[in-house]
């Protein structure tokens, strides 16, 4: 969003909007994993660690859905489905890749932001 947008009722919706989704605990990690290559859901599964099988399932459908991530389906016994980047989900890719290099990057500021922070709010309590 430009800065000029900042104070638009209706641009400001309109990023909320897609960012709602993407956003998301789940979206992240697999558009991340899915910036690897394409994967079965079984392989999606086992690498986010604690997505349960149905909110996998509601995360990739909402991915489908908003034209980030396509569903292939194979007609063998048993179907095979993958899924994948399309390529707006992999132009998401870049700046989702920038935000977790920044999160790295300042991870420790953070940590001691939070601890300097707690100290605070319990000194204040104690009052």
């Amino acid at each position: 969003m430009k800065p000029s947008e900042a104070h638009d009722p209706g641009a400001c919706g309109r990023a909320n909007e897609v960012i709602s989704l993407v956003g998301d605990k789940w979206s992240v990690h697999i558009v991340m994993l899915l910036g690897t290559g394409t994967k079965r859901f079984m392989e999606i599964k086992r690498a986010v660690d604690g997505v349960s099988q149905k909110m996998l399932t509601v995360t990739l459908r909402g991915l489908e859905r908003d034209g980030y991530v396509s569903r292939t389906v194979y007609p063998t016994v048993p179907p095979k489905v993958e899924y994948a980047l399309t390529d707006l989900g992999r132009e998401l890719l870049v700046p989702l890749q920038a935000l977790g290099a920044w999160a790295l990057e300042n991870h420790a500021r953070v940590v001691k932001a939070r601890a300097a922070y707690d100290i605070r709010a319990a000194g204040e309590a104690a009052e």
